[in-house]
């Protein structure tokens, strides 16, 4: 799963454990060690009640840490002070409300949008980076027709932080999204369901 690798671009691993056909823990470790590894991985597991989302957060983040590969959680802003995580991934209206001083709490911090508008406010209001999607048709977003290249290259010609493009991205349209100007590329079934 080499996706342009000649062109220098981030790639970010978004998880989500039902994608896994096996252990999801081993599916981490190998998509960490093997050919086109990501540069960050996202725990997007928030169907999992805090609890158990700061136990496998727990396991994520020490394999991840294990390969020097950047671990940002997501959603569970507590859980991830208390973990003590790097990075954390908030929902654009979740950013906007949380307290300047407890985004202070993280070096790393993602936002998704869905307009120009949100790209702009997200930055002011101190993202380190944002995604903006979805781009392309995706299960995620069933029924929901995808923003398209266009709008990545609005968001990017904006925006001065880097933009990741999330929705659908695979390694035969990855270069696109790059060419639209993004930093990077967001992707989860390439990462959930490789074959290892």
């Amino acid at each position: 799963m080499d996706f342009n690798r000649n062109i220098n671009y981030k790639q970010i691993c978004i998880t989500n454990r039902h994608l896994a056909e096996g252990d999801f823990i081993l599916q981490i470790q190998q998509v960490l060690t093997g050919s086109g590894r990501p540069d960050m991985l996202v725990l997007r597991e928030k169907d999992l009640p805090e609890e158990e989302y700061s136990k496998l957060a727990q396991k994520v983040m020490q394999v991840c840490h294990e390969n020097n590969t950047v671990c940002i959680l997501h959603y569970f802003k507590d859980t991830a002070l208390k973990l003590g995580a790097r990075g954390l991934h908030l929902p654009y209206q979740m950013f906007m409300e949380l307290p300047g001083n407890e985004k202070n709490n993280f070096k790393i911090k993602g936002v998704s949008i869905h307009s120009k508008e949100e790209a702009v406010n997200a930055q002011r209001a101190g993202a380190s980076y944002i995604t903006a999607g979805h781009i392309y048709e995706t299960s995620c977003k069933a029924g929901v027709k995808p923003r398209g290249t266009g709008f990545l290259r609005e968001i990017c010609s904006i925006a001065s932080v880097p933009v990741y493009a999330v929705g659908g991205i695979n390694k035969n349209n990855a270069i696109e999204c790059i060419k639209a100007g993004a930093s990077g590329v967001c992707m989860m079934s390439g990462y959930m369901k490789k074959q290892l």
